[in-house]
């Protein structure tokens, strides 16, 4: 039998932007997926905790921040064209309440940027479109499809009342 679709495979992930005043806080990638960009800090929900509680426990192990009060504003579908059939659908949060100070980890070196300072030319070409969303307060759903070299090919914003967050359906 012939079929012409693909099963598809979603990554469940987070991401947890912190921010403070006229400030945000990013990490330099130093290993992995993403290695070289700045970016928020996040990664995969382990079986056993929920998507909030991977979000604290990603946070904390990237940057030694301990956050608290988190609130999601978005969540985000990637799909990179030399993975066809793989979807990132990535929670996202924020957080401008959290215990400690930042520290470099294996995996990011943390640093705080003004707001007019971010350093977009080295970040994910996606965050150009989201993060000044985020920036204005703003709640989204959105996908986005990257080429070979991580460039957006095509993307979908949908601002959302977030009410309506965990119901939605991106595909």
């Amino acid at each position: 039998m012939d079929n012409n679709f693909e099963e598809v495979s979603r990554k469940i992930l987070t991401l947890c932007l912190i921010q403070k005043g006229n400030q945000i806080l990013l990490g330099m990638k130093k290993r992995g997926f993403g290695e070289g960009k700045w970016n928020g800090f996040g990664g995969k929900v382990q079986e056993g905790e929920t998507i909030e509680e991977a979000a604290e426990r990603e946070v904390l192990e990237e940057c030694g921040l301990k956050v608290k009060n988190l609130e999601k504003f978005g969540q985000l579908d990637f799909e990179f064209r030399d993975k066809p059939g793989e979807i990132l659908e990535v929670h996202m949060y924020k957080s401008g309440d959290f215990e400690g100070e930042s520290k470099e980890s294996d995996e990011m070196l943390p640093q705080w940027f003004k707001i007019s300072q971010i350093p977009y030319d080295k970040m994910w070409s996606d965050d150009v479109y989201w993060l000044p969303l985020f920036l204005e307060g703003k709640n989204f759903t959105g996908c986005f499809l990257f080429d070979e070299n991580n460039r957006v090919l095509q993307h979908k914003l949908t601002g959302i009342d977030m009410l309506d967050i965990n119901e939605v359906d991106l595909l």
